[in-house]
Parts: C-alpha cells; structure tokens; sequence
C-alpha cells in the first residue's frame, strides 16, 4: 500500500509563545541541534532577540505533521502581504528551525499559503548554503547573494597552517611581536567563560569600541544601549550552558582587543570583535587573532571557526575558504517575481522582495 504523505498543518502564535512555552523552545531547540546546532539560534538567544529588537508584530509558525512539530519560523510582516524572517543585524542568520530533510521552499510555500492568510510575498533571510543547498529556482522562487562569509578548518598543527598563509603576513606579525618585545610588552591572550565573568567583559569591549570609529556612527556597543543589553545577557545565558568564551589580548595590564564568540559542540563563532584603536604600530585584533588560532590548533577543542560576518581583506589573510550566504524569496504569483525581477534590473530593489509593494 502507498504511503500519502501528510502536507504540513500550520499554527500562528504570537512570537512570545516560544518565551512563554517551554514544550515550543525545546521543540525549537531539537530541530535547532539536528540542523548546524547553531549557538546564535538557540530558543534562548531568538527569545532574547525579540525581546530587545523586536516591534511586538513578530508572529511564531508553528508546522506540524501527524503531530510532530517539523519546522518553526519568526516571521514579520514587511508591508501589506508581505512577510520575511525575523532578521535583526545581531542575528547572523534568520529565525527559524526545521527538519533537515524538508525542502525550505516548499515550506514557505506551504506557509505562506496557510498561516499567514493571503500572502502574496514571503523572503527567508540569510540562508546557510553549508546547512541549506541553494536550489534551482523556480517560476515562483528568487535566490539573492546576501554576503561572502570565511571560516577556517582546525585541522593538522598551527605550523602546518601557519607556513601556508602569505609570507607577507608572516613577516609583519613576526615583526610586530619582535618590536614589543623590545618595548618591554608582556602579551596575554585570556579568556573568560564564567557567567559573572561576562558582564564586565561586554563593559570593556564597549570601553573600546566607543572610542573608535563605530561611536561616531552611532553603532558601538556600550552598557546602557539595546546592543549592550543583548551583548551581555547572550552571553551571560550562554555561559551557563557552557558555550559563551570572550578571548582578551592584553598588553601588560592593559586590554587592547576583544573577541565575543559563542561555540557549539567543535564549532566556535566569532559575534563582535574590537580593538583599542589609538595603538598605530601594530594591531591588536590580528594578533588576538593569531595567538586564538594558535590555541586552537594546540588545544583541538575546535574543529571549525566560524566568522558570517562580510569577508573582509584580514579574513583572505587567515583563510582562503569561503561561501555565499543567500536570500530565498517565494512568490504567490509566478507574475509578481517577474514584476520584483524588472525592479531589480532597475536597480531599485529594497533589501528583499518581501519589501516590494504587491502593486509592483
């Protein structure tokens, strides 16, 4: 006899219900370990992301088949029809969670068809092609880049992969360790995981980071803005679970650079990184870097670093492996993704095609 296969029966709550149900954040949590386990997209990490940046219009998709929860979606809307993830800039990824072996694009036709009453537009943002392939797209799907993201492999002896970066590079930071030395600079890399620990730390990271370029454009991270709040409770919930580690680079007693990094199991991510940026002759962030990645490859505690921020010129000195992270955008009609693809063509397009108007 043939199977049928069940299609997905959907749920709308209010975002809140992954905060105020415990059964929703566990369910979140399980799909979240058997799809990257990801530390940033913990229940415990989006709840708190809603509650800092989130607008109260944020709606939780809950899709279930013969009962069983298979995929979880924060969504919010962009305009009359028109939804997409909830995607704030701490979040490297989109709030949401499913079943390995489900196709994303038919979820979110599925969803937009069900939830989400007449949806004409629904972008899923910043996608994963290490834990999502990008597809082939169809007559009513759109693939868009969103950035270029390096990570690095811990794999074999930090000398192995330290003989394979530029000469360059390995010249100027054996120069730079060189003229401390001969200055009298004690380096220390420390680092912190202790939940009391985390507070202070976030405090000294936005010391710094107010002091340089990010405080004239307003977006460093200090104790009293929304960054700061989030920053430190992350990490502060995180440590309990053991997965929060923030690596200081000191010069003497003096703080100079500060990684903010969560990790999972062998993977560690890279959130935040600053440095005291009055020091000219050498640079405090590459070497925290160099002296984390040193550690690393001794330790064997990590199997893989992971950056998702833009990849950046520093990033192509420490590693020549890169991917694309993406956007996946379905439409309604067939005829709306040829309308949102003239307007890209125009040059005009907002930063998903959730964000068209249905009347383009």
């Amino acid at each position: 006899m043939k199977t049928i296969e069940l299609p997905i029966q959907w749920e709308n709550h209010p975002a809140s219900a992954l905060k105020l149900s415990p059964d929703l954040a566990d369910e979140w949590d399980r799909l979240n370990a058997k799809r990257g386990d990801l530390p940033f997209l913990r229940a415990h990490a989006v709840v708190l992301a809603l509650d800092v940046f989130g607008n109260g219009s944020e709606q939780l998709l809950v899709g279930r088949k013969n009962a069983i929860i298979e995929a979880l979606f924060i969504v919010v809307p962009t305009g009359a029809l028109r939804w997409q993830t909830f995607q704030p800039s701490q979040l490297p990824l989109g709030a949401w969670v499913s079943k390995s072996t489900l196709s994303l694009t038919d979820l979110v036709r599925s969803a937009m068809r069900g939830p989400l009453g007449f949806c004409l537009v629904f972008s899923v943002t910043q996608i994963d092609p290490y834990l999502v392939l990008r597809g082939e797209e169809a007559a009513d799907s759109h693939y868009g880049d969103y950035i270029d993201t390096g990570w690095i492999d811990i794999a074999g002896s930090f000398e192995e992969y330290w003989n394979a970066r530029g000469k360059n590079l390995r010249q100027n930071m054996r120069k730079q360790h060189t003229k401390l030395v001969s200055e009298g600079i004690t380096l220390t890399m420390r680092s912190l995981h202790d939940p009391e620990e985390m507070a202070s730390a976030v405090e000294r990271y936005g010391i710094l980071e107010s002091a340089g370029w990010k405080a004239n454009e307003g977006t460093a991270i200090h104790g009293k803005n929304s960054q700061g709040v989030f920053y430190r409770t992350l990490l502060e919930n995180s440590a309990l679970r053991e997965e929060a580690v923030i690596y200081e680079l000191l010069f003497g007693d003096r703080v100079v650079a500060i990684n903010l990094c969560l990790r999972s199991k062998k993977t560690l991510v890279v959130l935040k990184t600053t440095y005291d940026e009055s020091i000219k002759s050498c640079s405090p962030a590459f070497l925290l870097r160099q002296m984390e990645l040193e550690n690393f490859f001794k330790e064997k505690y990590v199997e893989r670093l992971e950056y998702y921020g833009r990849m950046m010129d520093w990033h192509t000195k420490l590693t020549e492996t890169k991917r694309t992270l993406y956007h996946l955008t379905v439409y309604r009609f067939p005829i709306l993704k040829r309308i949102a693809a003239w307007h890209r063509k125009k040059g005009n397009t907002p930063t998903t095609d959730a964000q068209l108007s249905p009347e383009t």
